[in-house]
């Protein structure tokens, strides 16, 4: 028996032609009402729309958070460690610029105190005192007066620069004996006479109080003394009053 296909109005609609008109649909209610979620419980649309958790996107959203989170916890983590870096930078350069202060404030107060001790001056022989003056007349001295000061020594006692200079002269004298004269750094000179020995040579740098030689008895002496001059020059004839050098020196005889 054959079968015919119905036609016309009595012909049934097609799937998409039901699909169609079930979208035309929601889009109609949707321009009219601006309500969606409502379509939801329809069970023909339901029955038709696939599940949310068959369509892959919970998965892929749950594994980007997680992923974000570690890369928040990473990008916290290096902040943290370049703030840790930085307050450890500046603790260092502190503590190296308090150092370096501290130094610096050193190396002046051992400046200070070097100035200070070339500066001082000190008596040519420890505990000794003038036995004769300046100027002291008599046949002793070719000039007829004493050129220097006499300080009381026996002989091998310790004779010591009274301040920093430079050896210009170290060596027999004459009538000085065994002598050594010195520049001083205020520019004047200092001698020392009738040593027994010389301890320093010509062009050394000597500071107050260093060992420069001992007391005696050499040249024209009538017993072991130390003779000491202050001079203008490094030459005999240039003196001037010793003890006013000293004491103006800060040396009390």
């Amino acid at each position: 028996m054959a079968f015919t296909r119905a036609t016309g109005k009595h012909r049934r609609p097609s799937r998409m032609h039901r699909t169609t008109a079930r979208a035309a649909g929601v889009a109609a209610l949707t321009t009219t009402t601006g309500v969606v979620g409502t379509l939801a419980a329809s069970p023909a649309l339901a029955s038709e729309a696939p599940a949310p958790e068959d369509t892959g996107l919970t998965p892929v959203v749950t594994i980007g958070a997680g992923i974000a989170e570690k890369i928040g916890a990473q990008a916290a983590a290096q902040k943290q460690a370049a703030e840790q870096k930085q307050a450890a930078e500046a603790a260092r350069k502190q503590a190296a610029e308090r150092a370096k202060k501290e130094r610096e404030a050193k190396e002046r107060a051992a400046r200070e105190a070097e100035r200070r001790r070339l500066n001082t001056f000190v008596s040519p022989i420890s505990g000794s005192y003038v036995s004769t003056g300046y100027r002291s007349g008599g046949s002793l001295w070719s000039s007829g007066s004493h050129t220097g000061i006499d300080f009381h020594a026996a002989s091998g006692a310790t004779v010591h620069a009274v301040g920093a200079g430079t050896v210009v002269q170290a060596g027999w004298g004459g009538a000085y004996g065994n002598q050594v004269v010195i520049r001083m750094a205020d520019g004047m000179y200092t001698q020392y006479g009738h040593l027994s020995s010389i301890g320093v040579s010509v062009g050394q740098t000597v500071v107050p109080g260093q060992r420069i030689g001992l007391s005696g008895a050499t040249g024209n002496v009538t017993g072991a003394h130390l003779h000491f001059e202050a001079r203008t020059t490094p030459d005999y004839g240039s003196d001037v009053d010793p003890v006013g050098y000293l004491r103006g020196h800060g040396v009390n005889i």
